[in-house]
């Protein structure tokens, strides 16, 4: 798994153990999202599943009860601390249909045409060398067998990542820009590269939508308790990781000045874009 060697430290260490802890609000904010992305994927009773980034399980687990009794799903992920916890939920829910894998899809020997579909919940940004994970990916799947995902457009789309990060960027040192691409929530922002990378892999019939959806950021009512959420995930949490106590407190009232506009009696509601993928093997 060297190929991914930062990723893995990544999701192995802090991010993981952060994941899991936070798992009830981060899995109420993408609930929608994620039955969206269920439904265009279609799975059906008896189909063989690969659930890749599958974190602590959420999307797994309803995967799971759309292909039973018959059907299997796998999920696989490189954070041990959020498979521990996805298989936890597995075994408080009862499904003998579901197990898991910790290992990086990208070089992963997934046995040639064992699945009928490829899901991914926002799992798939991650990778180095996108192309060759998604090639290996289509090597597992059945000559009939299908993709689909979903992954976030960039930062300027999504005003719920980019409204927080602007209140707190005239407290931090410039942050260094990414390379194009590079592995993290926005590397498969651009719908061109998602087509290509596709297409290099040896998929065909590729769609890939456009997806405007309303977020209600952290999954509580609590505005308060909404911006801690907001200070630990995403590109705010990631330039706010190795911040002094003093510094988060600035940042985070300037962060609550600037999202208390999209606060109501349901949440925080602010605007998100996302892409929705699919293409068979």
């Amino acid at each position: 798994m060297d190929a991914n060697a930062d990723q893995i430290d990544f999701w192995n260490d802090a991010a993981g153990r952060k994941w899991v802890r936070l798992q009830e609000l981060i899995d109420r904010q993408l609930a929608d999202l994620g039955r969206i992305v269920i439904e265009r994927a279609a799975p059906a009773p008896g189909e063989r599943v690969l659930d890749i980034g599958c974190g602590c399980g959420a999307s797994s687990l309803e995967l799971a009860t759309r292909v039973e009794p018959e059907g299997s799903v796998l999920g696989v992920d490189i954070s041990e601390p959020m498979l521990a916890r996805a298989r936890e939920r597995t075994q408080q829910a009862g499904l003998d249909n579901l197990s898991f894998q910790c290992g990086d899809a990208q070089v992963a020997s997934f046995q040639p045409d064992s699945f009928d579909l490829l899901h991914s919940r926002f799992g798939i940004m991650f990778f180095e060398d996108p192309p060759a994970a998604f090639t290996n990916m289509r090597r597992a799947l059945a000559p009939k067998g299908r993709v689909t995902f979903v992954c976030w457009q960039p930062l300027s789309e999504n005003p719920w990542m980019r409204i927080p990060m602007a209140a707190a960027l005239p407290h931090l040192d410039p942050p260094p820009i990414p390379a194009p691409g590079a592995p993290g929530p926005f590397a498969l922002g651009d719908d061109a590269r998602v087509w290509q990378i596709l297409d290099e892999a040896g998929f065909r019939d590729i769609e890939i939508e456009s997806h405007e959806r309303t977020l209600t950021v952290g999954g509580d009512e609590n505005l308060e308790r909404t911006v801690d959420f907001i200070l630990e995930m995403g590109p705010t949490g990631a330039a706010l990781r190795d911040a002094e106590v003093a510094l988060v407190e600035r940042v985070r009232a300037d962060v609550i000045d600037a999202v208390a506009p999209y606060h109501g009696e349901a949440g925080l509601c602010m605007e998100s874009r996302s892409w929705i993928a699919s293409a068979r093997a």
